[in-house]
Order: structure tokens, then sequence, then C-alpha cells
């Protein structure tokens, strides 16, 4: 495997890799690794992250957002006069 060395590192890059390390709590090493390869599709299909999100809700929460959501689509003829 090939050793990359990373140099002039932003603070404010720095910071934020440490920040996710320690959320991952993983080492700087594996997350820059993972990182690296999520953004750039290898070994996995590029995500964005929204699929962990739209695919999190079940079909019963879904439809319930659904009918929540209905009101909204209609039409009130009074203010339409």
């Amino acid at each position: 495997m090939k050793a990359i060395t990373l140099r002039n590192v932003p603070p404010d890059l720095a910071a934020a890799l440490e920040r996710e390390k320690r959320r991952r709590g993983q080492s700087l090493n594996r997350t820059a690794i993972d990182l690296l390869k999520q953004s750039l599709g290898v070994g996995a299909p590029r995500s964005n992250g929204l699929g962990r999100l739209a695919g999190g809700w079940s079909d019963e929460r879904t439809r319930e957002f659904e009918r929540a959501l209905a009101p909204f689509g209609e039409i009130d003829p009074e203010m339409w006069k």
C-alpha cells in the first residue's frame, strides 16, 4: 500500500477531520481514507448521504407524513372567487 503525506492542511479542514474522527471513533488515517473513498466513489457508489435519510422511514411513517401534507394540496374555492 502507498503512504501519502498531506502538507499545508488548512486549520479548519484539520479541525473538521479531527471532529469526524472522534464522531466515528476511528483513527485519523482510517477516517481520511474512508472520506476519500466515499468522495471519489471508490469501493462503493458515490453518495451525498441523502439515501440514508430518504430510506429511514417506515411505510407507516411515510403514510403519516403524506396524510399530514395532503391538506396543503387542496384548493380553497373561497380564496379563488
